[in-house]
């Protein structure tokens, strides 16, 4: 069963109600910028670990924002782990006084995506550009892993974010009624969570991955706005 783009009940239309210009409000509020240092540690680290070419596995943003050139690409299943709306921020997207819920990588399920190989000749300049973005806060730095995923051509190990194997308490399961209220109101200096939602689930359906919880939630959403006055 698939779900195409054009019968999404959250449109352009509604997502522009979420949008405005916010100020940028500094880091998380109880987080640390990780450093310069801590972030080519942690480059040198996943280097040595991956001992050879690093396959990201993408789940959201990443799938329709790689942000660096994506040198292969292929559709993935990674089994044990779901995506879902649990990661509560109160920044980028979000503010404290309206804070919202970005995407991450939960126990339990499965979950298609797909996998992205960083280009061998900038490697390491795209990896710690990657991690810079996914890894902002020294209080996560663990929350980056290498998980199996299967493929057409095998079984891969392939690096991905916010997936721990420990509960982190930045994440947490959060029932769809509540995420649809949060992703409804959050909007940050890097857009709102109800775009970040559209984008993500206009993605998934041209790729013709079905994910219930995500379409449910969009059509959540969408009831939200639709009652918002225009």
């Amino acid at each position: 069963m698939t779900r195409n783009a054009t019968a999404l009940k959250l449109t352009p239309e509604l997502v522009a109600k979420t949008l405005r210009v916010v100020e940028d409000q500094g880091p998380e509020p109880n987080q640390t910028p990780i450093s310069p240092a801590q972030l080519d540690a942690l480059v040198s680290r996943i280097e040595a670990e991956a001992d050879g070419d690093i396959w990201v596995f993408a789940y959201g943003s990443l799938m329709w924002n790689p942000g660096f050139t994506v040198s292969e690409s292929e559709p993935a299943l990674a089994y044990g782990w779901h995506r879902a709306f649990s990661l509560r921020i109160e920044r980028l997207r979000a503010t404290s006084a309206a804070p919202g819920l970005m995407l991450a990588l939960r126990q339990g399920g499965s979950c298609a995506g797909r996998i992205l190989k960083l280009p061998s000749e900038t490697q390491r300049a795209d990896l710690r550009t990657l991690l810079a973005r996914e890894i902002r806060y020294a209080e996560v730095s663990d929350m980056v892993r290498w998980v199996p995923v299967r493929t057409s051509s095998g079984t891969r190990r392939v690096l991905t974010f916010w997936a721990s194997a420990r509960q982190c308490p930045l994440t947490e399961s959060i029932r769809l009624e509540e995420a649809a209220v949060l992703i409804a109101q959050a909007c940050g200096p890097a857009g709102s969570c109800a775009e970040y939602l559209h984008r993500t689930v206009c993605d998934l359906a041209k790729r013709n991955i079905l994910d219930r919880n995500l379409w449910r939630l969009q059509e959540m959403v969408a009831a939200r706005l639709t009652a918002l006055p225009a």
